[in-house]
């Protein structure tokens, strides 16, 4: 087997789609511990792990949240830039900001946290960078490459080998 088709088998197994689809724009009303409102394209040269969550979802407190927490723990900054999109859809009054801030305090989660804008439609609960993601619900994981390319979208718990593994090819591909 040629190393290229190898490659090509690696990253299949791992989930990463080719490059090629740009990351959409984060539309947020407010950021969590960071100086500036972030983009993507702020964060060109780094592997991006942006984590989808919402508070008060059980699989986001128990495994994507403490997940992202080790992930920022386990990579170099200048590599990997792990992000949080707190995108509420249920529970509106429960999940405001002054919540939110309690609850990263509380979480110690340290790494930026934007809050999805909601919809502009009043009868669609899908907020806006939700939406433009096609996610499908929380907890979801999404990676963009060092060049702003989308490479991975997952809804659910994701291994902890396995993002790392998705990170580590992300970091060394077209280097």
């Amino acid at each position: 087997m040629s190393e290229r088709s190898t490659s090509h088998a690696l990253l299949r197994r791992l989930g990463l789609e080719p490059p090629g689809r740009p990351a959409p724009p984060w539309t947020t009303l407010e950021w969590f511990n960071s100086v500036a409102a972030l983009q993507p394209a702020d964060l060109r040269g780094k592997v991006v792990v942006l984590h989808a969550f919402q508070m008060l979802c059980p699989a986001c407190v128990h495994h994507s949240l403490p997940q992202a927490q080790r992930t920022q723990a386990n990579f170099a900054l200048e590599d990997v830039a792990v992000i949080g999109l707190h995108t509420v859809f249920e529970h509106h009054a429960a999940m405001m900001p002054v919540s939110l801030r309690a609850f990263l305090h509380e979480n110690r989660i340290a790494f930026p946290v934007g809050v999805d804008a909601p919809g502009a439609d009043l009868h669609d609960p899908i907020p806006l960078t939700m939406r433009a993601y096609g996610m499908r619900g929380t907890p979801s994981m999404v990676l963009i490459d060092r060049n702003g390319d989308l490479r991975l979208h997952s809804f659910g718990a994701v291994d902890d080998l396995v993002v790392g593994a998705a990170i580590a090819t992300l970091m060394v591909e077209n280097t």
